[in-house]
């Protein structure tokens, strides 16, 4: 399955999918003041030389053709990523390409992919990009200076709010030096560390096709902007399934980051109502690939005809990414979670232990960190090198001395025999009284104008029932007017994406990454609080905008780690984020 948090979110406004934050390259001379390489890397030095002539991990005569199909839940209406108009469909931004290229193997590298080199001086003030003189938009069409210039104009003016607050402010110019050569010159004072990268990931859409067709960015359209990339539009029915194929006349078939990917002559994508009634089309030969969600129907599904007979290949692979970070959401916008007090009693009665033992078969293991499994998750009271960061902000009053002192706050530890842990029920309960909400002889908690503590989560998945329903369970039992609220996922983008942001909890991911850079403003900036697909719980917190600015500053790694370990002990505190669970291994 698409992930499903993923089916809610928009694309980003110019980034694409596979360009990773990058921003540091050996020169090919050291004593030029210019540097001009065929990549970046933030930290060290590219794996690859410029000479490569495939990436390690492909075979580069892996065979052509054939056919993928997975599946995605819910529907769509539209093939714009770039608008929070509609449903997207599922790999929408599938038809473009960036600049630069990402590769699998290395944190924070990127190479030259539209280009032949790019030039920057060692303050990554400004870049140039040397670009291609054969790369084509899928019509055939040549892509010049042009184009890049327009998708980013384009994207300034009409991409999605969060992407604008953060990066407009830190582009001064894009200029078109000649058909080939574009010159991205960064805003003083702006910390330059992963702009030449952040240019360099512009998804590029095609000048004459937008205009000429009378195109806006902004609106949801079932017809693709025309781009550059390996796969083009086959076919669709709305809603219900859509098939990308390879282009033949692919520009980039023999290019170094492209030989031996994009395989597979054709992408379909088949639509379900809910995780079931996906499981009975694949077992019935619907799809052929499916990466399983569910640890029940892992443990207990799996034994069908088709398996026994060796058509359905079931098997675990290690899965080497960062933990996703996925949890329950509360909504800060709503006056009722403005109390930590609150949101720390809300998530002491979620029982992950007796979850795990009796719905899971054991299969998962418990996030504490938004960094889970890295050396940029807090641990312990805070090391000299975060209290030089977080020491200022408690002499401000933007932070308690306690979180110098205090262990990261963590998930809560619960008995694995019950569902109801009565230790967290009372300290959960201690916690609502002190906070003004006391019971009632009607067992419900009210304050002082009298309201009920409501709490709703807003869910699309059946499958999340046998999940959230102990949990509203528990809730209950606190006195709290706990209920689940199932819906479609149109209903769910309706209510929970911008501008509506009508929900109480809902299930998502707090964003990370292995590399984290400016892209961290849009996910907790108070500027996107009230418009940003990315930070959907509205956090605007004072002293993490302070803390994001250290995280975009660093300049090596000891200090990028420093500084996300003071961030994820500041988001922790905040207890907008109840974590959930995670496995370091993919079911398919």
């Amino acid at each position: 399955m698409l992930a499903k948090t993923a089916a809610r979110c928009k694309a980003a406004a110019w980034i694409s999918q596979t360009t990773l934050v990058a921003v540091l390259a050996l020169p090919l001379h050291a004593e030029e003041k210019t540097i001009i390489a065929h990549g970046i890397s933030t930290f060290g030095a590219l794996k690859y030389p410029a000479d490569f002539k495939h990436l390690d991990y492909v075979n580069p005569d892996a065979p052509k053709g054939g056919e993928i199909s997975e599946w995605a839940p819910g529907t769509f209406d539209s093939m714009n990523p770039y608008s929070v108009k509609g449903v997207s469909a599922a790999l929408s931004s599938i038809f473009y390409e960036s600049i630069l290229g990402a590769t699998s193997d290395e944190i924070g590298a990127a190479y030259c992919l539209m280009c032949e080199t790019m030039e920057y001086p060692e303050d990554r003030s400004w870049v140039i990009f040397n670009l291609r003189h054969d790369v084509k938009f899928s019509d055939g069409s040549p892509m010049s200076a042009d184009d890049v210039v327009f998708s980013y104009e384009l994207f300034r003016d009409k991409g999605i709010a969060e992407f604008r607050s953060v990066f407009n402010s830190k582009v001064q110019t894009v200029e078109a030096l000649d058909p080939y050569r574009v010159k991205f010159t960064f805003t003083p004072g702006t910390p330059f560390r992963d702009m030449p990268a952040t240019a360099g990931g512009l998804s590029v859409i095609s000048k004459a096709d937008y205009l000429g067709k009378k195109r806006d960015l902004e609106d949801s359209s079932l017809v693709p902007f025309l781009g550059t990339a390996p796969y083009v539009l086959d076919s669709m029915r709305p809603g219900q399934q859509i098939i990308y194929k390879r282009n033949p006349d692919y520009w980039g078939i023999n290019h170094p980051l492209e030989v031996g990917q994009h395989n597979f002559d054709r992408i379909r994508i088949e639509y379900f109502g809910d995780d079931s009634a996906a499981f009975e089309a694949f077992k019935s030969g619907a799809y052929t690939f499916r990466n399983e969600n569910s640890s029940k129907q892992w443990a207990t599904a799996y034994d069908f005809p088709a398996l026994r007979t060796g058509s359905v290949i079931k098997t675990e692979l290690p899965n080497g990414n960062i933990a996703s970070g996925q949890g329950f959401l509360i909504n800060l916008r709503r006056e009722k979670f403005q109390d930590v007090r609150v949101r720390e009693a809300i998530g002491l009665m979620f029982n992950f232990e007796w979850s795990n033992q009796t719905l899971f078969y054991g299969l998962y293991s418990r996030i504490n960190s938004i960094w889970e499994n890295t050396a940029m998750a807090a641990v312990g009271p805070a090391t000299p090198a975060q209290t030089a960061l977080l020491q200022p902000l408690v002499d401000e009053g933007l932070l308690p001395a306690t979180i110098l002192t205090d262990e990261p706050a963590m998930g809560s530890v619960s008995t694995p025999d019950k569902n109801l842990d009565r230790k967290n029920l009372r300290e959960a309960s201690a916690l609502l009284d002190a906070a003004g909400w006391e019971v009632g002889s009607d067992g419900m908690r009210r304050n002082a104008k009298g309201e009920t503590l409501k709490v709703e989560f807003l869910e699309d998945s059946p499958a999340f029932e046998r999940v959230i329903n102990p949990y509203v369970e528990n809730l209950r039992a606190l006195g709290v007017d706990a209920v689940l609220t199932l819906v479609d996922s149109a209903q769910m983008s309706q209510r929970s994406d911008p501008p509506a942001f009508d929900f109480d909890i809902i299930v998502g991911n707090a964003v990370n990454g292995y590399e984290p850079g400016g892209e961290m403003k849009q996910a907790y900036a108070s500027v996107t609080a009230s418009n940003s697909t990315r930070n959907p719980a509205g956090l605007a917190n004072p002293a993490v905008d302070k803390l994001l600015d250290p995280i975009e500053a660093a300049q090596t790694r000891q200090d990028l780690d420093v500084a996300t370990q003071a961030l994820d002990r500041v988001l922790r505190s905040l207890r907008f984020w109840i974590p959930q669970w995670y496995k370091n291994t993919y079911t398919v």
